[in-house]
């Protein structure tokens, strides 16, 4: 039984355990085996899109959870004081 199905295409945070340290990962779930949950995250450099993928088992696994959406960047506030200069 996949444990994190419902989470498969949406981006989620994970707190997993490597050793004795605790990681964070963020990526979108694009599996769940029944052990294990796959992760993707995508990025452009030079250009170039670079995808990194990664397993994680479930016994690694402390916390899983959506992850919130991203807010867009704010728009520069408007100058309202001093002179205005046309």
């Amino acid at each position: 039984m996949a444990r994190y199905a419902e989470f498969s295409g949406r981006r989620v945070e994970v707190l997993y355990r490597a050793g004795d340290i605790f990681l964070p990962a963020t990526g979108t779930l694009v599996g769940d085996s029944g052990k294990s949950i796959f992760l993707e995250e995508s990025s452009r450099q030079s250009g170039r899109v670079r995808t990194f993928r990664w397993e994680l088992p479930y016994p690694c696994i402390v916390s899983l959870k959506a992850a919130a959406a991203p807010t867009p960047p704010s728009a520069p506030a408007l100058l309202t004081e001093g002179p205005v200069v046309e």
